[in-house]
């Protein structure tokens, strides 16, 4: 008998279904459903809530593109935040870039943490390395508390719905944008421009309220809603379209190089329409 599991909800009246081979794990944590399956299509795959997190074969897109723009449009990150990002892959792709000597991840659900190592070693091997530090709690009230102390900050949140809705919030925004140092860049997935009309043209005006350059880039992300999924940039100083790629390190990287790099800011007419509602 065929197995399946259904994305359903997250966008209304559209579902995302995957073929499952086996289920590793599944429990309820103290924050949300999680599962760990594996898959024909795309190998072992979280979920949470029901809702596609990452996967084996497709992940590099989304935690290169999170990670690489911001780390490659700072001249020098040396200390970067991730808030959200259980699954370590965001982590992996911060410390590939030699500047850098301490990456914190901050996860409200230790649970993630812990089964992305057990079940997506690819994903989460770079947890354990001595330049990183993994803390259990609220992300929000972490930002809020830290003043001037990050040259990078990355929201690897999930989908705008249970404990990740303050996330998208302009009061967690401003808390950011605080932590950060006065050349800081702040980035947020922000989901798909096809389908959060609403969402993405909030965030644009909460960004813009505090940093002088904004900017949306996209990426295309198989297992997402609509294919195509967009980051919101924040920054202070460094503007992302004119990096002098030329002092810039190289690193292995599947989908991000420098011709992405500039190619994702070229946006097509409707999402410009978006960002400028």
């Amino acid at each position: 008998m065929e197995l399946w599991y259904s994305e359903r909800g997250i966008v209304p009246g559209l579902a995302l279904s995957v073929e499952v081979s086996k289920v590793l794990h599944e429990e309820q944590t103290e924050f949300q459903h999680l599962a760990i399956v594996d898959t024909p299509l795309y190998g072992r795959m979280l979920w949470l809530d029901n809702i596609i997190m990452t996967n084996i074969k497709d992940e590099f897109v989304y935690h290169e593109m999170i990670s690489h723009v911001a780390l490659n449009t700072h001249p020098n990150p040396k200390k970067v935040l991730v808030i959200g990002g259980g699954d370590g892959g965001a982590i992996r792709e911060i410390i590939k870039h030699p500047s850098v000597e301490k990456a914190v991840l901050v996860e409200i659900d230790r649970r993630v943490v812990e089964t992305s190592k057990e079940y997506l070693p690819e994903i989460a091997g770079a947890l354990d390395d001595p330049k990183v530090e993994v803390l259990y709690e609220d992300g929000i009230k972490y930002a809020k508390e830290h003043k001037n102390e990050f040259d990078v900050i990355l929201v690897d949140s999930t989908d705008p719905i249970g404990p990740a809705v303050g996330l998208f919030e302009g009061d967690f925004y401003k808390n950011c944008y605080e932590a950060l140092k006065e050349d800081g860049i702040f980035v947020a997935q922000t989901e798909s421009p096809y389908y959060n009309e609403k969402l993405i043209p909030k965030v644009q005006k909460d960004i813009r309220s505090l940093y002088p350059i904004t900017k949306l880039y996209l990426a295309f992300i198989p297992t997402y809603p609509g294919g195509c999924w967009s980051f919101t940039m924040g920054s202070k100083k460094h503007d992302p379209e004119t990096v002098d790629f030329s002092t810039r390190p190289n690193y292995p990287a599947r989908y991000y190089n420098h011709g992405i790099h500039k190619a994702a800011f070229v946006l097509p007419n409707f999402v410009h329409e978006l960002i400028n509602k």
